[in-house]
């Protein structure tokens, strides 16, 4: 640990979340700090930018009372760590990582950094066999498989965090041999009523015992938004390939992540791209989405399910374009189906897995799944054609055969794809 920097006549200025500091000692970039002011406790950041002349620090925490007159910074000389242990599960984190559920600290046996890099290309090993969900619509026709990452495209005022809620509490394995089975929940930039949902839900329900719970809430700064997601992706990690656990990690809302990768960008006064988001987005996103997957030697796998808010239900939004590019398919919301009161309402048409053929069929559910899931894609393909059809020259002018189409897809949209909460497959 590097000694105390005092600010007197070296702070420049805060700007938000951003402390400016005349560069006279040796840093690095990506370094942890901590910021002291009188007896209070210290306020974590960290060094974000740094050129010949300037310093810069993000605050992780409020810079709400800080004087540039008053201020000791501490370079720790370490990039941001966590401490991982075998008490992670069935507690409760805040964006930092830091326990917020009146529990003890973790009784840490290792300490990782936050910002670890992606999975080795050379050591991955090829995502198989099947995580159910209980969600008919995903397990059925556009599959889960371990070590995938599949985002959820939804768009303001649908229920996806209903449904986060319902895989959270019923996701599983299909072979009881697979392994243990653990979840991490992270909810980024979300209110406080609904991290007490997510919390209440997680107790009520007995799924905490097997869940580590990371919430950042709005009101918090916005730097923590960016941390959240990678310091609940360390202790996935730690649970995955130190524990040997298969992890399922729930993202929501990484559209809050890019709104506070947006600000915090305008606040470094970097030059914007589409629509205001900074150009390094994309390689900021598969900073956090290529860390999911399984390799070669370790019992463990992390699957990441990230949740996203289309803005103006737009999927060629920069969010939901950049997060297709990276991940291996998108299950998509549709406010239609929403409206005619089905529930989840999950269009399995635009919806995709890449790797359903890698963990369905013989040996992983049954030997028809993957046959049943296209003839049953197929049809109501062939079924939405038909109600088009039907919108210009109503049922009269259907034949027999397209009117058995309209019929099939009422039953499959009512019976199928709706469900009044999420189930396994066996019930």
């Amino acid at each position: 640990m590097r000694a105390e920097l005092t600010t007197q006549g070296t702070a420049t200025r805060i700007d938000g979340p951003l402390l400016f500091l005349e560069r006279n000692v040796e840093v690095t970039l990506g370094e942890a700090v901590d910021v002291l002011i009188g007896d209070e406790p210290p306020r974590t950041g960290r060094v974000t930018s740094l050129d010949d002349d300037t310093i810069v620090i993000e605050v992780l925490e409020t810079t709400r009372g800080l004087s540039l007159d008053a201020l000791r910074v501490r370079f720790r000389g370490e990039p941001i760590s966590m401490g991982v242990g075998p008490g992670l599960l069935g507690r409760i984190f805040n964006g930092i990582g830091q326990p917020v559920d009146d529990g003890p600290p973790v009784a840490a046996v290792a300490q990782r950094r936050v910002d670890a890099p992606a999975m080795n290309p050379a050591r991955r090993a090829l995502p198989r066999d099947f995580i159910e969900t209980g969600v008919s619509a995903i397990d059925l026709t556009n599959s889960l498989i371990r070590g995938q990452k599949l985002p959820i495209f939804s768009s303001g005022g649908l229920p996806h965090d209903r449904l986060a809620i319902e895989i959270a509490r019923h996701a599983r394995l299909r072979d009881a041999k697979g392994g243990e089975f653990a979840i991490v929940f992270v909810g980024i930039g979300v209110s406080y009523d609904s991290a007490e949902t997510f919390r209440r839900a997680m107790e009520d329900s007995g799924a905490l015992g097997h869940t580590a719970m990371f919430l950042n809430l709005a009101s918090e700064p916005s730097p923590q938004r960016l941390l959240a997601p990678r310091v609940a992706l360390t202790a996935a990690e730690y649970l995955a390939f130190d524990e040997g656990r298969h992890v399922l990690v729930i993202l929501t809302d990484m559209t809050n992540y890019c709104e506070a990768l947006r600000e915090v960008s305008a606040s470094h006064g970097e030059i914007p791209s589409r629509k205001g988001y900074p150009g390094y987005m994309y390689s900021d996103l598969a900073t956090i989405y290529e860390r999911a997957g399984s390799t070669r030697g370790a019992a463990g796998t992390v699957t990441q399910l990230p949740i996203l808010t289309m803005p103006a239900d737009d999927i060629s939004h920069p969010i939901p374009d950049l997060t297709g590019y990276i991940t291996e398919g998108q299950i998509v919301l549709d406010r239609a189906l929403d409206r005619r009161g089905v529930y989840p309402p999950i269009n399995v048409l635009p919806s995709l897995s890449r790797l359903f053929d890698q963990g369905t069929g013989k040996g992983y559910t049954h030997a028809d799944h993957p046959a049943l899931a296209h003839q049953l894609f197929a049809s109501y393909a062939k079924a939405t054609r038909v109600r088009v059809l039907a919108s210009v020259v109503g049922q009269e002018g259907l034949t027999a055969s397209d009117r058995r189409y309209l019929a099939f897809a009422d039953r499959f949209e009512r019976e199928l794809v709706a469900q009044e909460g999420a189930r396994h497959l066996d019930e």
